[in-house]
């Protein structure tokens, strides 16, 4: 057994997964009571009458020669947000363990801490230092003596959402080595494909107690199929593979994110992905000429950070133009900032007319 189960919740390393009616493709199915008829409109391979494959082999294969690791390092599900889930879940007791965020930062990890009973502890991006890590304060609180908040899971998330910024590798690095033993480093590099950033794949052989989240929801263009990975040590992956439920990812799901991860499909996302860097450049360098603009941050992602003079003006003259962006002003530190997702140049080119009257 990985040494990164033994920190792991003891009572859930016993348990056995759901039985699920054995998969056999090449027999005809009268054991899990399906229909025997497709639905009308059933345009699917599979059938949407069957049950998908428990654990669906095409498709992890076709994620683990995208991340360049073994199939038995990665574990498919509904996006990101369910590996944020199952990690809470296998690692964190309620009322006993923690969760460390590093904010401003992608909201779902404290969501799931919280249902979990977990208790989540802040750490405040260093605004000053470009939303940098807070090395000395992630290391000091990790290691508190508080019985009630011990920190199972650090949640990083490089390029950062809503900052756009990509963390320092070095201090990952430094907090992987630090926590060995007492924490996991969870790395969600779901914005990774706009950056100019190697991932942390590659470095999972150094880190027996480093994960990584990716996704297919932002550069492959599939946020309505839902589906996302861990990649992580294979007996991390066998571990939580045994809290998913039942039949977990559809087969449409399974079907299209097969064909997407074609070659022909790959290099569109690469043609894709070189737009949205370009249109982002252009158009962060427009709207930091605007009069209405405080501070545009540089970024690596699909999306801007932008600082407004009259936040709230600005987002009402976006709507009423049919243009919606992202309110983060709740979030540490940005009170006064919209996140603007880069859209088509026209999509662009109309926000940049309407923030310019506004």
């Amino acid at each position: 057994m990985s040494s990164i189960l033994d920190i792991a919740r003891p009572d859930l390393l016993e348990l056995q997964a759901y039985s699920h009616a054995t998969w056999d493709s090449a027999l005809e199915r009268l054991h899990a009571n399906e229909s025997p008829w497709r639905p009308a409109g059933d345009a699917s391979v599979a059938g949407l009458n069957r049950y998908p494959e428990p654990h669906p082999r095409e498709l992890t294969a076709a994620l683990a020669a995208l991340y360049g690791v073994q199939p038995g390092c990665v574990l498919a599900g509904r996006g990101s947000d369910e590996a944020i889930d199952l990690l809470v879940r296998g690692f964190c007791r309620a009322g006993r363990d923690a969760v460390m965020v590093c904010t401003p930062t992608f909201g779902m990890y404290a969501v799931a801490a919280q249902i979990q009973g977990a208790r989540v502890i802040e750490v405040p991006l260093l605004q000053e230092q470009d939303f940098a890590l807070d090395e000395n304060a992630i290391l000091g609180l990790a290691d508190g003596e508080d019985p009630t908040a011990r920190v199972k899971l650090v949640f990083l998330c490089s390029p950062n959402n809503p900052t756009g910024n990509v963390l320092q590798s070095v201090v990952i690095e430094r907090l992987c080595t630090a926590l060995r033993g007492h924490a996991l480093v969870v790395l969600d590099e779901a914005y990774i494909e706009f950056s100019a950033t190697d991932s942390f794949i590659s470095r999972l052989a150094e880190f027996d107690n480093l994960v990584v989240l990716r996704t297919l929801s932002k550069a492959f263009a599939l946020a309505g199929v839902r589906c996302g990975c861990l990649v992580g040590a294979p007996d991390l992956v066998e571990f939580l593979g045994r809290l998913l439920p039942p039949y977990a990812l559809p087969s449409p799901t399974v079907e299209a994110v097969v064909r997407a991860l074609k070659p022909a499909g790959c290099a569109e996302v690469q043609l894709r992905v070189r737009l949205v860097v370009a249109e982002r450049e252009r158009l962060r360098a427009a709207l930091t000429r605007l009069p209405a603009v405080r501070k545009v941050w540089p970024s690596a992602t699909n999306f801007l950070l932008v600082q407004f003079k009259d936040a709230e003006r600005c987002m009402q003259a976006s709507i009423a133009a049919g243009l919606l962006v992202r309110d983060v002003r709740r979030q540490r530190g940005l009170g006064d900032a919209l996140r603007i997702t880069v859209g088509t140049e026209d999509q662009n080119n109309r926000l940049l007319q309407t923030l310019e009257r506004a």
